[in-house]
């Protein structure tokens, strides 16, 4: 019985963990909700300037949810380095953890910042018909 109930029990958490890999990601302006997948096709099949506006709101969103992330953890950062203790402590150490975060979300944010621009100006009025 035991191992019945260990045994569901792993298969729901693979499960949970399976469905939230396969998230969507929404963009509020648009309510456009892509998966992965769909953001690749699009971002390969974009031929119109309504798709490259498109995909430049969606990572305007993105780099801004970066940005406000990053911020957050920023702040995390800054109290956890006023509270330092010991020269001795075993290395990462928190600050650090969160530093990494910190400037994994201004990276993630600046990469976004990039195809925002890129997109906005495929979508401009004097871009190419085909343009990638």
């Amino acid at each position: 019985m035991k191992l019945n109930l260990f045994a569901t029990c792993i298969l729901a958490l693979a499960f949970a963990g399976a469905a939230s890999a396969q998230g969507t990601a929404s963009s509020p302006e648009t309510n456009a909700q892509y998966t992965k997948a769909q953001l690749k096709q699009l971002t390969l099949n974009a031929h119109t300037p309504e798709q490259y506006t498109a995909l430049a709101s969606y990572f305007s969103q993105q780099s801004e949810m970066y940005l406000q992330k990053a911020a957050e953890k920023q702040k995390v950062w800054v109290q956890l380095t006023q509270n330092v203790t010991s020269h001795a402590s075993k290395y990462p150490t928190p600050a650090d953890s969160v530093r990494n975060y910190y400037e994994y979300y201004m990276h993630k944010a600046s990469e976004a910042g990039m195809l925002e621009a890129k997109y906005h100006q495929l979508a401009g009025p004097n871009a190419p018909v085909n343009a990638d």
